[in-house]
């Protein structure tokens, strides 16, 4: 918007801060190349408009806002004369998009000088070309640098949840291998005692009662419950004083066995019942190998899941078979990372899950947003983990009008209040050399803020330190990455 043209002032801008060490043929050019103009209450440029003037306060109140979501956020007010807005970047050419990177709007009648961007892009480099120089590697450095240790930084994630991954899929599988290597054991033994059974004499109706005992032992052993530690203690103590008394050796080894399988006494009489008193012995070790062959199989079972569950947790995770933009189960992703940085949170750190499951999905970047979770998590953990002591990280959801709250509590010291104003800036990290880039809460604010139109934010006392994600549960249209400026 066009404000109404007014004289330009040759003392009013040399009493500026932006110009007061300018030489008067100086000064007397930005009043001949530029000029003065006065706006009305209202907008004067729009966010994502050519950046086409650089503007300088002279006299009212101006505010600026950037547009998150459907809202206009407002970022900064003022006053001081000399505050300036709009091309600031000119001088970086055509290797910056040159585009208004916020709002400007007028909060009371304001009188600004304005540079077209040429003038001013012109200017710089003919009256400061080494300051440019050095804005410009400034720039362009900084933005190099953050993109290289932003790549790095996902590399050492990378690698972190690769190894992490890695140590979760080898216990399931080395149980998996070391219950197959016993379970071909306990066939071969059961084969071999159904040989000697088949050797002897039996009534076709002992027989068929011991098929069916093994049958239901076998039954009973998927059913079978956990007992405390003193119930299984009296239980194995009743069998080894049962298979005491009936001859049978070595009942210190059966009776935990035949314990985890659910079996008691009464089970073992009605095997005594089923066969002849010379051959029970033979009976009872084969029936325990068809526990043992049971037990071995659902934790061949059991292992295979968790491998299974790994594998899924993973693609999950990192999203690589589904579209970038989805309607997402938030609950799902948390889960996902969660498993996936378990090695990391290890056995000294309790993770308690409070979600909200009648919370619908929401359209979002998954992958994106496991990264948000990733970084919190391990922000906590590195804080719980530095003070030596047991912790809980606590991960909420809940319902916040139209948004979706998910927020990740720690048990650490707490963020100190000197600080606090600098957490989200770029390359900001309080970890020691060599284990922070300090772009992990940068990177989760732009996630958030940017790309879905969301919110980040913390409260932090010792002992109880919030991270809030505030994401919204219906959006128009995907927001596309933005630049930093």
């Amino acid at each position: 918007m066009n404000g109404r043209p007014m004289p330009c002032s040759r003392e009013e801008l040399a009493s500026l801060f932006l110009f007061e060490k300018l030489a008067p043929d100086q000064i007397a050019r930005l009043c001949r190349e530029g000029r003065v103009e006065e706006f009305p209450p209202g907008p004067v440029y729009g966010e994502g408009d050519a950046a086409t003037c650089f503007y300088v306060l002279l006299e009212g109140t101006l505010a600026l806002s950037r547009r998150i979501g459907d809202y206009d956020v407002e970022i900064t007010r003022s006053s001081s004369r000399g505050v300036y807005a709009g091309a600031f970047q000119a001088y970086l050419g055509d290797r910056l998009q040159q585009v208004y990177n916020s709002s400007l709007r007028v909060i009371e009648p304001a009188r600004f000088f304005v540079l077209p961007a040429e003038t001013f892009a012109a200017i710089m480099r003919e009256w400061f070309p080494m300051a440019v120089h050095l804005l410009e590697g400034l720039f362009f450095g900084a933005k190099s640098t953050q993109e290289a240790v932003g790549q790095r930084e996902r590399l050492l994630a990378l690698g972190s949840l690769s190894a992490g991954l890695t140590h979760e899929l080898n216990n399931p599988a080395t149980a998996a291998v070391r219950a197959t290597s016993a379970l071909r054991e306990r066939v071969a033994g059961m084969r071999h005692k159904l040989g000697l059974i088949a050797a002897r004499p039996y009534r076709r109706e002992s027989l068929e009662t011991l098929i069916d005992v093994q049958e239901r032992t076998a039954e009973r052993v998927a059913k079978a419950i956990t007992l405390s530690p003193l119930e299984a203690s009296d239980r194995e103590d009743a069998l080894s004083d049962w298979l005491d008394d009936h001859g049978i050796a070595d009942a210190w080894q059966l009776a935990p066995t035949f314990v985890q399988a659910g079996l008691d006494t009464d089970w073992l009489d009605r095997v005594a019942a089923a066969v002849d008193a010379d051959t029970l012995e033979g009976a009872v070790r084969w029936l325990n190998y068809t526990v043992e062959t049971e037990l071995l199989m659902n934790e061949i079972e059991e292992s295979t899941h968790r491998v299974s569950a790994l594998v899924t947790a993973a693609k999950q995770y990192s999203q690589l078979d589904r579209a970038p933009h989805q309607v997402a189960d938030v609950h799902e992703l948390l889960d996902s990372t969660l498993l996936m940085v378990s090695a990391k949170i290890g056995p000294r750190i309790t993770v308690v899950k409070d979600y909200d499951r009648s919370l619908p999905k929401i359209p979002a970047y998954p992958s994106e947003l496991n990264q948000v979770w990733t970084n919190l998590i391990d922000n906590a953990v590195s804080a719980m983990n530095g003070t030596g002591a047991d912790g809980t990280l606590t991960v909420r959801t809940a319902r916040e009008g139209d948004h979706l709250l998910v927020e990740f509590r720690d048990t650490g010291p707490g963020v100190p209040q000197e600080i606090r104003d600098r957490v989200f800036d770029p390359f900001f990290t309080t970890k020691p050399v060599g284990e922070g880039t300090g772009l992990g809460l940068d990177i989760s604010w732009r996630i958030v803020v940017n790309k879905h139109n969301g919110d980040l934010r913390f409260h932090s006392v010792p002992g109880d330190t919030r991270f809030q994600v505030r994401l919204p549960l219906a959006s128009a249209a995907p927001s596309p990455p933005q630049e930093p400026t």
